[in-house]
């Protein structure tokens, strides 16, 4: 019986492949993901949904004549860049719903959603700036977050499975720092500060996929891949230049893996032990993935094979701990 990975980190700068990657996953038989990838069924936490919903509301602000609160502008990185740790706070929260399949039914999604931004903010030591809003201004916010709101909470429900035993959870982020910055990244940027606040249940069984690619071929990608009509999308959303060479200009896992304590690991410090999360890469920096965008009648048995051998080296890896 092949080893089944519990929890598997999908980590990599933006456009690097992490999306087609779980594409991919989705399209293999169940024998395959077991016998040949050691996955079972995937459960999918992703922290880019928060990001849309984030600038959402900035932009729902801008248009009620308010001022932004999350970004510096519609196009521009996070006013105060701790918000990288907010995002953690929301996804370690999606998973504890996820295991104890909390369903809510708020009379306000876009309120239930108000007060999680909130909450996780002041964990991540950022500000709760919703509830600073004055009452009319955030009643209106409110109205108009509604639609994305509501639709972000039935997706969340919807994707808890009946139990997790035998399956593998997948949790995709990317991470990174400022262009020329020097390593290691000085907190709050880069994995070296997002890991240690995941969860201890998620850490304690996490192994790390590391989609490798170049951050100059990261915003290469990144601009190929952007539909300016579909910014939600997982796997056509485009992040901002600006964006791109301040929060992923540099990427700091090779780092962290060349100074962990132990080879083919990421030392992670938290919860007041060390994890030894072990890493496999995905060696992305010539493109291998890109075509999985495309339909499968289109993909081309080479391209395919080329993709298959290099996440079963990497699952492989992983499963041998």
């Amino acid at each position: 019986m092949s080893k089944i990975l519990k929890t598997v980190l999908l980590l990599a700068l933006p456009a690097s492949g992490k999306s087609e990657v779980r594409r991919y996953l989705h399209h293999l038989s169940p024998a395959q993901c077991r016998d040949e990838f050691h996955m079972g069924p995937t459960v999918q936490l992703d922290d880019y949904p928060y990001v849309h919903l984030m600038r959402c509301v900035d932009d729902a602000l801008a248009g009620l004549g308010k001022g932004r609160v999350y970004f510096q502008a519609a196009d521009k990185p996070f006013q105060d860049p701790h918000d990288w740790g907010t995002l953690i706070e929301l996804v370690n929260e999606d998973y504890a719903d996820l295991v104890d399949k909390r369903v809510v039914k708020p009379a306000s999604a876009a309120e239930h959603l108000f007060a999680r931004l909130d909450r996780a903010s002041v964990a991540a030591g950022a500000k709760a700036r919703l509830r600073a809003l004055d009452e009319v201004t955030r009643r209106a916010l409110a109205e108009k977050m509604e639609p994305e709101a509501k639709k972000q909470l039935d997706e969340k429900h919807a994707g808890y499975p009946d139990a997790l035993e035998g399956k593998t959870l997948v949790v995709e982020f990317a991470r990174g720092g400022p262009e020329g910055a020097s390593l290691p990244l000085a907190a709050p940027f880069g994995y070296g500060w997002s890991l240690p606040r995941l969860s201890q249940q998620l850490l304690s069984s996490a192994s790390i996929l590391y989609v490798w690619v170049t951050p100059e071929e990261s915003r290469r990608k990144n601009y190929a891949r952007t539909d300016p009509n579909d910014p939600g999308s997982i796997l056509h959303h485009g992040v901002p230049i600006d964006v791109m060479l301040n929060d992923y200009g540099v990427d700091d896992m090779t780092w962290l893996e060349e100074h962990a304590r132990r080879p083919g690991t990421v030392t992670v410090q938290a919860h007041g032990t060390t994890f030894d999360v072990p890493i496999a890469r995905f060696d992305n920096r010539v493109d291998k993935t890109s075509f999985l965008r495309a339909p499968e009648a289109e993909w081309k048995p080479a391209d395919v094979r080329a993709v298959h051998d290099g996440l079963k080296a990497g699952f492989e890896r992983l499963a041998k701990g």
